[in-house]
């Protein structure tokens, strides 16, 4: 570790920093995990025509109401990016709501792992942040995690 002992040092320092590299495999794809809930997607992307596959059914077939498609396509939407890329992507566990967000989370990773420039857009949206609530687990004692059983006084 350097010793910054002026001003000039850190702008020196800010200065070196890398650029960030595309991360790409030899298909020209890029890969990410996205989570959500209970909900893990594993999301490709290729440049493409907009072709959005999950688990091997078209996005039509698979979630039918449109705000799912729409939470979907947001990442695309706020980089301007809409039918440029071919997504693939297997998810599992949760319902339908969490696995669309998380595919939303893995397509905004594998995003800013394509295309890293991207980042300050997605980041800015808290897309790259994975959304950690989850269920809360039940109490014993209780009927659900915070309902209790109804209380008789005679």
């Amino acid at each position: 570790m350097t010793k910054v002992e002026s001003l000039k040092d850190i702008k020196v320092s800010a200065e070196k920093t890398e650029v960030r590299k595309p991360n790409r495999d030899k298909f020209g794809r890029s890969y990410a995990t996205g989570k959500r809930k209970d909900a893990v997607a594993r999301v490709w992307i290729k440049p493409g025509k907009g072709n959005i596959t999950v688990n091997s059914k078209d996005i039509d077939v698979y979630f039918a109401r449109p705000v799912l498609k729409m939470v979907i396509n947001q990442p695309f939407e706020i980089t301007n990016r809409i039918n440029e890329f071919d997504v693939v992507c297997t998810v599992s566990g949760g319902g339908l709501s969490g696995q669309a967000g998380a595919i939303k989370h893995g397509i905004s990773k594998a995003l800013n792992e394509y295309e890293p420039e991207l980042r300050t857009v997605l980041k800015k949206a808290g897309f790259l942040t994975r959304d950690d609530r989850v269920v809360e687990r039940k109490k014993y004692g209780l009927k659900k995690a915070r309902r209790s059983y109804q209380f008789s006084k005679r």
